[in-house]
């Protein structure tokens, strides 16, 4: 399991005073108000700032990070991704994970056929769907819903589903 989550990434500044608007990549918005502080990702390093403010703008985060006081500043911090310690958080309730964990996790049936491996993850607004590809390559969509996913094993790197009819 890796050891940091990402939880957004920087799209933008916001006014003159270093603040940076961020697309969050998590289902609770309101997370960042209990966060103290984050780390920034970017190519060559990763570097911890203090979160001074938190405020909300339709879907997305506004934070004052201390030590960025520009908009100069905050403009270097685009594009970058927002990370915290995975150890500091709250524990899931049962059957919610985190998508980096079920990346690379193999889909069996429960008739026991692989399927593939899950490559990406993605909300449609009513569920999530999982993309499987195959050792070809091809993709299969399956939606995250329970008649669908049956179980996932983190232990054993597993995910079985139930094809219902019309899937593939």
């Amino acid at each position: 399991m890796t050891k940091y989550l990402e939880i957004g990434q920087i799209v933008n500044t916001f006014g003159i005073k270093g603040m940076v608007k961020v697309n969050p990549f998590t289902d609770d918005i309101k997370r960042f108000d209990k966060l103290e502080t984050i780390y920034i990702q970017n190519k060559e390093s990763k570097k911890e700032y203090q979160i001074e403010e938190v405020k909300y703008q339709k879907n997305t985060v506004l934070l004052k990070l201390k030590g960025i006081d520009t908009i100069e500043q905050a403009e270097e911090l685009r594009q970058n991704y927002l990370l915290i310690d995975r150890e500091k958080e709250e524990p899931l309730e049962e059957g919610v994970y985190y998508i980096v964990d079920l990346i690379g996790l193999e889909v069996y049936t429960d008739e026991g056929k692989l399927l593939g491996k899950v490559d990406d993850i993605f909300n449609t607004g009513s569920n999530d769907i999982y993309v499987v590809k195959n050792e070809l390559g091809k993709q299969i969509l399956l939606p995250g819903i329970p008649e669908v996913l049956k179980e996932i094993n983190l232990e054993e790197k597993r995910i079985t589903v139930h094809l219902i009819p019309g899937l593939l």
